[in-house]
């Protein structure tokens, strides 16, 4: 799924033009990445539950040189979809 796939989507939908829809496709993940810096997820009912995990600092492997390289700790996006979402997949 990508951001034009979206776009489309609301187009079609509410029968408006492919700016007005880019616009709103925009506004939607630029509104879901402020939510998950905010709260640190959110959860869409009968879709699934986006969280924000914070990472450790680890050891990992060079996949060219097979040399060891030092991953500093981060953040990353789980999901964890609900039971309906998954009724229907």
């Amino acid at each position: 799924m990508s951001k034009a796939f979206i776009a489309a989507v609301i187009q079609d939908s509410i029968d408006c033009t492919g700016v007005a829809a880019n616009q709103a496709a925009a506004d939607l993940i630029q509104a879901i990445v402020k939510e998950l810096k905010r709260e640190g997820g959110f959860t869409l009912p009968s879709f699934g539950t986006f969280t924000v995990k914070k990472t450790k600092a680890r050891q990992a492997l060079n996949p060219r040189t097979g040399e060891p390289v030092k991953v500093k700790a981060g953040k990353t996006v789980r999901f964890k979809a609900s039971p309906n979402l998954k009724k229907a997949v």
